[in-house]
């Protein structure tokens, strides 16, 4: 398989009912909120290959055989693979380090962040291209919503307070140890609880031309 200069990897999970956004589901209802993950994935995938800064691999869980996945693959050029197990840490090394293998950085982005713009990614890929060994989107809620490395290190993500807001500042307090080089880039928002829901509900019906809520 040919090198290329950045790869995106999007960690998606599957549109199982009582899987994904599960606290979502009080406020939008099973089938509902099902619906919600496909959309969301959906315009994960169409902003990383807006971007055009590389390959797009699906890292999907609990794994690739969702009928849905395989729809995005028919209508979009991404490629589908398994997450692997273990918790989210050492998912995101091992996966980092499968893409690393064939790229020379990964961009690592979830799909709960409709917000993030292509150009996002287009200047994390450019930080990455240059001197920075590693590339941090924060969240408002303390994490991340992009990471971007040129390497994968097990001590960046094992035993990180995952879903805590002391997972940015911990990573980044990892990064200096490891003597990275880091940029980060403007905060964005993530929709995990039904504020954020609505949040981009009203993002969404405010504008002109809003972002289509497509099905596959």
């Amino acid at each position: 398989m040919q090198r290329t200069p950045c790869a995106v990897a999007l960690l998606c999970k599957a549109p199982i009912p009582g899987f994904a956004k599960t606290r979502l589901i009080p406020h939008l209802g099973e089938m509902d909120t099902v619906h919600f993950q496909e959309e969301m994935i959906l315009q994960a995938v169409m902003t990383a290959l807006e971007a055009s800064v590389g390959p797009v691999e699906l890292y999907c869980e609990p794994d690739e055989s969702h009928p849905f996945f395989g729809k995005i693959m028919k209508k979009y050029p991404v490629r589908l693979s398994a997450q692997p197990p273990g918790d989210l840490g050492a998912r995101l090394h091992t996966s980092a380090s499968a893409a690393l293998l064939t790229a020379d950085s990964v961009l690592m982005v979830g799909t709960d962040c409709p917000v993030m713009p292509a150009y996002y990614l287009q200047e994390a890929a450019a930080d990455l291209a240059r001197d920075c060994d590693a590339v941090l989107g924060p969240s408002e809620d303390g994490g991340y919503v992009l990471l971007g490395l040129r390497q994968a290190h097990e001590g960046l993500f094992d035993g990180l307070p995952w879903g805590t807001p002391l997972v940015l500042n911990e990573t980044q307090s990892r990064m200096r140890q490891l003597g990275w080089r880091y940029q980060s880039l403007a905060a964005l928002w993530d929709v995990q609880t039904p504020a954020g829901y609505q949040r981009w509900r009203l993002i969404t019906e405010a504008m002109s031309d809003p972002p289509q809520a497509q099905r596959l």
